[in-house]
């Protein structure tokens, strides 16, 4: 299994595209709301991509036929947008990707949809916070395995469960390289992590049991019980200065540091 190492010329490259993710989810951010459908918010996401000279990672990949994934409520990742109106106490999981250039950008980030329940507003708080931890051990000397125990541990502690069957992985020039990285698992295993490594690193985490189902469409992912679901993601380089996230920028990049150091 060959990890990539990246140059610091080719980090920025990466940057670029991982940038073009950033303005797609935060326009996303603003347009969800109750009534909106997760159709007009894959229009809203394609649209920003081309505008931007990219092209959507997704759309085509084995077949999908969007260019994000939109994971409302028990949907634990890759759902297909359709006619489906956000309601009033949702919670919705959009995941992008974009090619700028030949380098991939990957996120994905929960939203809250009008005022949903304390148990809905616990779960995105926790995943996030899972995914800042995953972060944090992304620096040179650490095993893969780092990450996942980060992540594991934070979601685990406040009474979550993480998915075992989808994972983080590299990205580069194609949208997953080697390695993957799971949410879970022992500390101090796996391979050593390198300056120049780029990860998508992406916890999801169930308010129920970790099982998930595919349905019958071949894509849509959804918990077993029923049970609420959330979906975090940024792409991430390790450099000598510590983990580089390439998909946010200004405050929200320093707000996930300040996540991450607690």
């Amino acid at each position: 299994m060959r990890v990539e190492v990246r140059s610091s010329e080719e980090v920025q490259l990466m940057k670029r595209a991982g940038l073009v993710v950033y303005d797609v989810l935060s326009r996303i951010t603003d347009a969800v709301r109750p009534g909106i459908s997760t159709r007009r918010l894959d229009q809203i996401a394609d649209d920003c991509i081309r505008k931007a000279g990219a092209i959507p990672s997704f759309k085509g990949y084995r077949g999908y036929p969007a260019s994000v994934c939109t994971s409302p409520n028990e949907v634990v990742v890759h759902g297909i947008p359709d006619d489906y109106r956000l309601r009033d106490g949702d919670i919705i999981g959009v995941d992008c990707g974009a090619i700028l250039d030949g380098w991939h950008g990957d996120a994905a980030v929960t939203l809250p949809v009008g005022d949903v329940s304390d148990e809905a507003a616990e779960l995105i708080s926790v995943t996030r916070h899972s995914l800042a931890a995953g972060i944090r051990q992304a620096i040179e000397g650490n095993r893969l395995g780092d990450i996942g125990f980060a992540v594991q541990e934070v979601a685990e502690s406040c009474g979550f469960s993480v998915v075992r069957e989808y994972v983080g992985h590299g990205i580069g020039r194609e949208m997953h390289e080697a390695p993957q990285i799971p949410n879970y698992g022992p500390p101090d295993s796996g391979k050593r992590i390198k300056n120049g490594n780029v990860f998508a690193l992406e916890p999801m985490i169930n308010a129920g049991d970790f099982a998930t189902k595919v349905l019958d469409d071949g894509w849509t992912v959804v918990t077993r019980d029923g049970s609420l679901s959330a979906h975090f993601e940024h792409t991430v380089a390790v450099t000598p200065d510590g983990p580089e996230i390439l998909t946010v920028v200004g405050e929200t990049e320093a707000e996930l540091v300040r996540l991450a150091a607690n």
